[in-house]
């Protein structure tokens, strides 16, 4: 009883470190992003509220927090406000396996990477939901273009975690990270690269990152599935886009770039930073590519990602068979 009762307090402090976790990353991305478009478009950025616009974003959470919830005529009540709570609140359970260090793991389970890629379809369930009770024709749209895009680029993503898997024998996160050295040239991305990049370009089409960002473009869909959500609906969708983007970084850390391991002083500062490097790789996506027609979208997964994911896999098995 005592161990029960000290696993579900450890899983409830862990919940609420990573809700701080959610907040803190959103605050920093936004003033980082706002930033880098600004480099990037020959431009300032925000630089007014605070030393170089640094409180800018949270001024802007307070007053997004503030705004009165906006609920348009003839919407399914139920489904519309289930959806920003599904979208947001599956999300602190993905974050439990993740080893950030040797020691530093809220749950540690065998099966981690599945628990991931089981609760990680919820998001895709509360676009559909977000789409459809908003009686918008828009919202619809997005959310079929989010279910699309979902499944196209899922499929790519778990072959190339799968070859890593082969490669370790494990579905233990902490297992797969203690496989890898602390050097680069020892890290899986070595060992798999086509798995890496493969990963890495379905990574932004899972998070729906410009120039994958067709379920919420502004220029065809006004915001897409979530169009018609104001204040703290909008800001839960917010949350969980940049929550998901930091733990798609996070997997990619675990599985090929040797997770809490560096060429000196391994511990979850290393997680952390090349988590963050990842993230600074999709931001400067973002404002460098134009945004792609979603049937180039589609093209690109079903005509490159998938069989080349398809061969990497077939070929990492028979290698492991081999040797």
């Amino acid at each position: 009883m005592d161990l029960s009762i000290t696993s579900l307090a450890q899983i409830i402090i862990a919940c609420l470190m990573v809700i701080g976790l959610m907040v803190a990353n959103a605050v920093v991305m936004v003033y980082f992003e706002r930033k880098t478009a600004g480099f990037i478009q020959r431009r300032p950025g925000p630089y007014e509220v605070g030393p170089r616009g640094t409180i800018q974003a949270i001024c802007d959470s307070m007053k997004l927090l503030g705004k009165q919830l906006f609920i348009p005529g003839n919407v399914d009540w139920l489904l519309y406000f289930l959806a920003p709570v599904l979208a947001f609140f599956p999300v602190l359970l993905l974050f439990l396996p993740i080893p950030f260090g040797k020691f530093l793991t809220a749950m540690s389970v065998d099966e981690g990477i599945l628990l991931i890629l089981a609760f990680s379809g919820l998001g895709v369930i509360s676009n559909i939901l977000a789409g459809w009770s908003s009686n918008n024709k828009y919202g619809l749209l997005g959310a079929a273009r989010a279910v699309s895009q979902s499944i196209a680029y899922e499929i790519p993503m778990i072959m190339s975690l799968l070859a890593v898997i082969f490669l370790s024998g494990s579905l233990n996160l902490s297992q797969i990270v203690e496989e890898q050295g602390s050097w680069p040239w020892q890290w899986n991305i070595c060992v798999q690269p086509l798995a890496f990049f493969i990963y890495l370009v379905s990574l932004v089409g899972e998070t729906n990152r410009a120039p994958f960002d067709l379920p919420e473009a502004e220029s065809e869909l006004t915001a897409g599935f979530h169009t018609e959500y104001s204040g703290m609906g909008f800001a839960l969708f917010f949350l969980s886009e940049y929550a998901n983007m930091l733990l798609v970084s996070f997997v990619c850390v675990t599985f090929f770039l040797g997770g809490w391991k560096g060429p000196f002083l391994d511990g979850f500062w290393w997680t952390f930073i090349k988590a963050y490097l990842i993230m600074m790789f999709i931001v400067w996506l973002r404002w460098t590519f134009p945004r792609v027609r979603f049937d180039q979208l589609l093209n690109i997964n079903w005509k490159w990602l998938l069989p080349l994911s398809i061969l990497n896999l077939w070929i990492t098995a028979i290698v492991v068979k081999l040797l």
